[in-house]
């Protein structure tokens, strides 16, 4: 099949679907690809690399959309880009669509198959967004730990303490993927942690981490307790293609310190804390009721080249699983699918 790499436009959004590397598989399995030119350079992958690869080059997103049955891309597609996409076309990507209304609305009318990275579940892991939420997490600590200095308009905490000075408090909501790493992050910066979650095995798993970790169900009213007394809050909720829930009500933020800082991993599913919204690394973080929210939905866009490579080690299989004319009847990338001749197919956005 013929497979499309377009340069993504987000802002500052330096990822590439596909490294040089992962394109060669594709191609070694008789695939063609059209990388768009400078598509990898914000990861440090030069055009001559990707043909050094065997990868054709196009000159625009145009061109790229033009030439591919699949296109992978990172981020989900903006408005001029479900522009390109035709009925005869299938995207695979991030998509976020129990979030994002009108661009699931445009997708329909545009025909396309739409398959979500973060839809692919396979024995019970999200084995696509895994790598991703691994490094959301860990970037999610270091972030959180560079606004808590006052010129952020912090409270001015090092997380880790000093001796004669207390430690930070970390409260982070859920422990998936991306709340065992943030966990990992603010735990070995010597953080006095509390993480939440339903599951007693993965509270088991954050116990073992430090004497520092505290691992509690996710009561409401523990939540409420812990959010009060945070120099930090990491939202880390995910309900696989379905919007987040709310577990930080506007009432309780009003109740947290001043300069004290909340970061919303789960914003590009609608975020599980209620005064969140979509931010970008340009204008990264907002001050609402003295606290400083941080929202930017591609986290792991600012560090380019590692979240590339382990995004392209977990695409190849799936991709080659795809680019067969008989991918629908692979169970997991059928149930993957979120749009489809213009029908909401995915069960979690149906009730959205």
């Amino acid at each position: 099949m013929r497979i499309g790499i377009p340069k993504e436009i987000k802002i500052h959004e330096g990822r590439v679907a596909l490294i040089p590397a992962a394109c060669a598989e594709l191609i070694k399995h008789g695939h063609q690809v059209w990388v768009q030119s400078s598509a990898g350079l914000s990861a440090g992958y030069t055009d001559e690399d990707y043909l050094l690869a065997g990868c054709e080059i196009s000159t625009d997103a145009h061109q790229t959309y033009q030439k591919a049955e699949i296109i992978i891309k990172v981020k989900e597609p903006q408005p001029q880009e479900v522009e390109l996409l035709g009925p005869e076309q299938i995207i695979f990507s991030f998509l976020h669509l129990a979030a994002e209304p009108a661009l699931m609305a445009q997708l329909q009318k545009s025909g396309t198959t739409a398959i979500a990275f973060e839809t692919v579940l396979e024995n019970r892991a999200l084995p696509i967004l895994a790598p991703m939420s691994d490094i959301a997490g860990r970037i999610s600590v270091q972030i959180g730990s560079n606004l808590l200095q006052h010129h952020h308009q912090g409270r001015g905490v090092l997380l880790g303490g000093v001796a004669g000075a207390e430690r930070g408090n970390v409260v982070i909501l859920g422990a998936g993927v991306a709340g065992h790493n943030a966990a990992v992050m603010a735990q070995g910066m010597g953080a006095n942690v509390t993480i939440f979650d339903l599951n007693r095995d993965k509270l088991e798993a954050m116990r073992e981490l430090g004497h520092n970790v505290t691992a509690l169900h996710a009561y409401q009213q523990a939540i409420n307790e812990h959010v009060c007394e945070a120099d930090l809050v990491i939202g880390a909720v995910l309900i696989p293609g379905a919007k987040t829930p709310k577990l930080v009500s506007k009432q309780l933020v009003k109740s947290m310190k001043p300069g004290s800082v909340i970061c919303d991993i789960s914003v590009d599913q609608g975020g599980c804390i209620e005064t969140t919204h979509p931010t970008n690394y340009a204008e990264p973080t907002y001050l609402l009721d003295d606290v400083v929210h941080f929202g930017v939905t591609n986290l792991p866009g600012a560090v380019p080249r590692t979240a590339s490579q382990a995004l392209s080690a977990s695409l190849v299989p799936y991709i080659l699983r795809l680019a067969t004319t008989d991918w629908k009847n692979d169970q997991t990338m059928a149930q993957a699918v979120n749009i489809s001749a213009g029908e909401i197919v995915h069960p979690a956005l149906k009730t959205t």
